[in-house]
């Protein structure tokens, strides 16, 4: 049986059709089921958050801990937790397809693929196990026997769109393009694979010259997903989401209120505050790109620290979370500033734990290069998008 669906699932034209198939599919199922989901969430921070704050008013606490707890806690960890639903869909999705079988054929469909832009076969695997989180995709490089294949690998494995991005993704989608929410977010995963294959490309070009090794690879036989593997699987992928939102997030949002909240007697996350000051004077590097409002600038610098913290500044700064924070945006961005932006998000500098591991793989000029490429070409593409688009979107 496993014979004859191969002939289908690993045909040389339709393989890869397949496969992005699959993926849209996935990203369907994702956002269809877990936005009312994520919607539900939402509405239950907003309403912490609201009430909170009275109580803590009611109490006659000084104004500042009643801030700390419902703009910068609440308002800035429940802006990420609202999307924990996509996520868990996502792994549960992603759990399905390895349990079955299916990403191993994926890998093997695509090694003629991967010999044309000189990586080996088996680069596809930490490619793929990078849209869940680039660190442990950039660690299993070591099944690469070739160390120029696993510095190529490494070096394009942060342009695929870890799990972290898909609450930025979540957000923006669900703002401006509620209706193609899934189709947007499809088409981010689709740019970075297109980046990666032409950055790869290059990169061989200028440092690795040479034949690939062929790809030797066993094909399991397919078999149904036990739930209990699903579940346990999907289990501790999630929660180490959430045990990131208790503590790096949660550090980032209180540093972010804090810098809102300094000097005393300035409006809280006012432009006059410290970290309006920061984002007033980075601000203009992305006004060619759309973004140049102070809040967008900051977010992008803390989002260094882990991409989920672009969430959680934004939902600290505007003091807003869910549907909220969703009408917030509309104050700032457009449609098509709004994509810029998320290009912006999905290229530019990895998060900070990224970057170790880059280093800790290879050396500090191979995460120096990393760093570099990918801020001036997330900017520039972020730029000739919006300036592009700007010229047919009046």
């Amino acid at each position: 049986m496993s014979d004859k669906i191969d002939k289908v699932f690993t045909n040389r034209i339709l393989g890869i059709p397949l496969f992005l198939f699959f993926m849209f599919i996935l990203f369907q199922l994702v956002f269809t089921i877990g936005t009312p989901l994520s919607n539900l969430i939402g509405d239950l921070f907003a309403w912490l958050g609201t009430s909170s704050k009275h109580l803590f008013i009611s109490m006659n606490l000084p104004k500042w801990i009643a801030s700390l707890i419902s703009d910068g806690i609440i308002g800035g960890v429940g802006s990420v937790l609202v999307f924990l639903p996509n996520i868990v869909l996502l792994f549960l999705g992603i759990s399905f397809l390895e349990d079955s079988g299916y990403l191993t054929r994926a890998a093997f469909v695509m090694d003629r693929f991967m010999h044309a832009l000189g990586l080996h076969g088996k680069s596809f695997i930490p490619l793929l196990l990078g849209f869940g989180c680039n660190i442990p995709a950039i660690m299993s490089t070591r099944i690469l026997e070739s160390r120029k294949d696993r510095i190529l690998t490494i070096l394009v494995n942060p342009l695929m769109s870890c799990s972290a991005r898909l609450t930025v993704y979540t957000l923006f989608a669900a703002a401006f393009f509620p209706k193609y929410q899934a189709l947007v977010i499809f088409s981010l995963y689709l740019l970075g694979i297109v980046l990666a294959i032409i950055v790869a490309r290059i990169f061989k070009g200028i440092f690795f010259k040479g034949e690939v090794a062929p790809l030797v690879m066993e094909l399991p036989p397919y078999r149904m997903p036990t739930w209990r593997n699903l579940f346990s699987t999907m289990w501790f992928r999630s929660s180490l989401f959430v045990k990131k939102a208790g503590t790096v997030i949660f550090i980032a949002v209180v540093l972010v209120w804090a810098l809102s909240s300094f000097p005393l007697g300035v409006d809280y996350a006012s432009s006059e505050s410290l970290i309006g000051h920061v984002g007033k004077f980075i601000a203009p590097i992305f006004k060619p790109a759309g973004f140049g409002f102070w809040q967008a600038g900051v977010a992008l610098i803390f989002g260094i620290l882990a991409k989920e913290v672009v969430v959680g500044t934004l939902g600290t700064l505007f003091g807003a979370e869910g549907a909220s924070l969703q009408v917030v945006l509309h104050q700032y961005l457009t449609p098509l500033s709004a994509y810029a932006f998320l290009i912006m998000i999905l290229i530019y500098i990895p998060c900070v734990a990224t970057i170790a591991a880059i280093k800790r793989e290879t050396n500090w000029r191979w995460a120096t290069l990393a760093v570099s490429y990918s801020l001036i070409l997330g900017w520039s593409l972020s730029v000739l998008f919006y300036q592009v688009g700007s010229l047919f979107v009046h």
